[in-house]
C-alpha cells in the first residue's frame, strides 16, 4: 500500500450549525433546535477525511490569529496532519461558515472567508518545493482563484496530479480545466460548467463527456444518494451508493474527495476508488457536522464487511 504524501490546498473555517425543522422563507424568522460549532472549511475537511482514512497529509491554508484559528490548528495537528504550511494572518479573522440543517439532513451554508481570502499566490510559492512527479494535490475553490490557478500551473510543470473539486460552483477557464488531472464536481457544479441539466446517470455521463471535451483528463461526478460516475482514462464507471438514513449532508462531498484521493494514491482502480469514496460519504451523512462526521479507516473496513454479508 502506497504512503505517498497528499497535498491539500484550501480553506479552513469554523462551522456554526443550527438544526431546524425547515429552512425559513425570505424575511421569515423561525426557531431552531440544537446549535453547535465544528471545525470545517472544504480544504480542512478534505485533509481530515484523507488523514483518517490512512493518507499522509500536508494542508496548505490560512487562518486568523484568533481563537478560531488556534482551535483549527490544534484540531488538525491532533488528526496527524502536517500544519507547517498553514499561515497565520495577523490582520484577517479566521473563516467562518453559518450552516442551517433541516430535518431531512439537507443544508444551507453561508461562508465568510476571512483569512482564506488572503491565501494569495505570493503566500504559497514555497509549496512548489513540496510538489513531486506523480504526487496528488487536492484543491477546491474556497480560496482566491488566482491561487488555485497558480497551484495548478506549478503542479503541471512538476508533473504532479491535480484533483480539483470545483466547489463552491463557479465558471472555470478552458486553460485551467486543461491542466487538471481529475475534476470532481457534484451535479450542480457539473451543470454550471457544462450547461447540461443532470437528472440521471445518462445526463451525468453526457456532462462528463462535455468536460472531457473541454480538456479535462478525467472526470468524476457525484450524484448524491445515487452514487457517482467516472470517465477515467478512457473508461466509464458507475457506482451506486449504499442506502442510508441521512442526518446531515454537510461535508459529504469533502469526505468523498478525501477518500477518493487516498484510494487513488494507494494505486486502486477507479472503480475501487469510487466504491471506497461512496462508502465513506455514506457513513458521513449519518452523522452531524463536517470534520466530526469523517469516518476512520477501520470503520470503513467494518462497513464493507457488514454490507458484503448483507448481499
Amino acid at each position: 500500500m502506497s504512503r505517498s504524501r497528499i497535498i491539500v490546498v484550501g480553506s479552513s473555517n469554523t462551522d456554526m450549525v443550527v438544526r431546524t425543522d425547515r429552512f425559513p422563507k425570505p424575511g421569515e424568522t423561525i426557531l431552531g433546535n440544537e446549535f453547535f460549532m465544528n471545525q470545517g472549511g472544504k480544504g480542512a475537511n478534505q485533509a481530515v477525511a484523507a488523514a483518517r482514512l490512512g493518507g499522509e497529509v500536508v494542508l496548505v491554508a490560512s487562518v486568523g490569529d484568533d481563537v478560531f484559528g488556534k482551535a483549527a490548528l490544534q484540531s488538525l495537528w491532533d488528526e496527524g496532519i502536517d500544519v507547517s504550511y498553514i499561515r497565520i494572518d495577523k490582520d484577517a479573522p479566521s473563516g467562518v461558515a453559518v450552516i442551517t440543517v433541516d430535518r431531512s439532513g439537507e443544508n444551507n451554508i453561508v461562508v465568510a472567508p476571512g483569512a482564506n481570502g488572503t491565501l494569495l499566490p505570493e503566500e504559497v510559492q514555497h509549496v512548489e518545493d513540496l510538489m513531486e512527479k506523480g504526487e496528488y494535490i487536492l484543491i477546491q475553490l474556497e480560496i482566491p482563484m488566482q491561487t488555485v490557478e497558480y497551484i495548478i500551473s506549478k503542479a503541471e510543470k512538476k508533473g504532479a496530479k491535480v484533483i480539483l473539486n470545483p466547489a463552491p460552483a463557479q465558471s472555470l477557464s478552458r486553460d485551467v480545466l486543461s491542466k487538471v488531472y481529475l475534476l470532481t464536481p457534484n451535479e450542480e457544479e457539473a451543470s454550471l460548467l457544462t450547461g447540461i441539466r443532470i437528472s440521471d446517470e445518462q445526463s451525468a455521463r453526457k456532462a462528463a463527456e462535455s468536460l472531457i471535451e473541454s480538456g479535462v483528463q478525467n472526470v468524476v461526478i457525484t450524484l448524491g444518494a445515487r452514487g457517482a460516475i467516472a470517465l477515467f482514462e478512457g473508461g466509464y464507471v458507475y457506482v451506486k451508493a449504499q442506502k442510508v438514513i441521512a442526518v446531515d449532508t454537510t461535508a459529504a462531498g469533502d469526505v468523498f474527495n478525501g477518500a477518493l484521493v487516498v484510494a487513488l494514491n494507494e494505486g486502486r482502480s477507479i472503480r475501487e476508488a469510487l466504491e471506497f469514496a461512496t462508502k465513506a460519504a455514506g457513513i458521513a451523512v449519518t452523522r452531524l457536522g463536517a470534520q466530526s462526521s469523517s469516518p476512520y479507516r477501520e470503520e470503513l473496513d467494518i462497513y464493507h464487511q457488514t454490507t458484503q454479508n448483507q448481499l
